[in-house]
């Protein structure tokens, strides 16, 4: 039987209420050389996020007119408790770094007006330097902000006459820990987990992905919609933190509404 917030008693492991997320801090600018870069903390989860920009679009989408965005992401070999080799040692990029970078680069293009970035990549590189739960939510988030980031210096530069964000995106765990539905999850927690969700919302209250699985017995419809409502109460408070860290500027604010307005006319055309 699942404990609701309100008729659970005590906190977690590290003193939260069951519906609170870890300290989150972004840092902008971490990085002296990429177009856009955060180091991105999740209580003691530490990831960064490195945005560059690239004069080419890949082969298939040559000629069409649009750009893209895409990622990449791996651990450091002591990011964890034990050393982990690293893919290069391993020979290729494990199953998880993949499944896990096309998720990253998935949620960040749902932000994304492709059309107005011209044929153009943006390489979102995600780098876990220290893991404990919640690197690909934490990855979602800081990515972002390094997205932002790198199309506003495309914008300052003239080079895109529109900073082309269609929504804020931003990502969160949650789950089911001893009974209880809890928001991002540490490592501890998601270790010992009886349910497990990672859940990527737009600004708008929008779904970009749900990913959920059971890791034993089945969870009812009601544990479900309260995950999500806490997902959703961790999501907004990760985004208000991604737009205080970005501090646009009023030219950048009415470039991001030109985009949108001509986003919204081209699906209305």
């Amino acid at each position: 039987m699942t404990r609701s917030m309100g008729e659970a008693s005590g906190k977690r492991v590290d003193g939260r209420g069951f519906d609170e997320h870890r300290p989150v801090t972004i840092t902008r600018g971490y990085s002296r050389f990429a177009e856009g870069s955060v180091l991105v903390e999740f209580g003691d989860t530490r990831v960064l996020c490195t945005a560059s920009v690239e004069e080419r679009v890949p082969l298939f989408m040559r000629g069409g007119g649009k750009g893209w965005v895409t990622a990449e992401y791996s651990m450091l070999p002591r990011s964890t408790e034990t050393r982990t080799p690293r893919d290069s040692v391993r020979g290729g990029v494990s199953g998880r770094s993949h499944e896990i970078q096309r998720l990253i680069g998935r949620s960040l293009r749902a932000g994304t007006i492709l059309e107005l970035l011209g044929e153009r990549t943006i390489w979102v590189d995600c780098d876990v330097l220290q893991a404990d739960g919640g690197t690909r939510t934490a990855a979602i988030t800081g990515g972002f902000v390094a997205l932002a980031d790198a199309l506003r210096w495309l914008y300052a530069r003239e080079v895109i006459d529109t900073i082309p964000l269609k929504c804020f995106v931003a990502a969160i765990s949650v789950g089911k820990v001893d009974g209880a539905i809890v928001a991002d999850l540490s490592y501890v927690e998601d270790s010992r987990a009886e349910v497990d969700f990672n859940i990527v919302m737009s600004e708008f209250g929008d779904f970009i992905e749900v990913q959920g699985t059971a890791e034993g017995d089945p969870y009812s419809r009601r544990e479900l919609l309260e995950m999500i409502d806490l997902a959703e109460k961790g999501i907004t408070s990760m985004i208000t933190l991604q737009k205080s860290s970005l501090k646009l500027l009023e030219e950048e604010e009415r470039a991001l509404v030109v985009a949108r307005d001509r986003f919204c006319e081209r699906q209305q055309a």
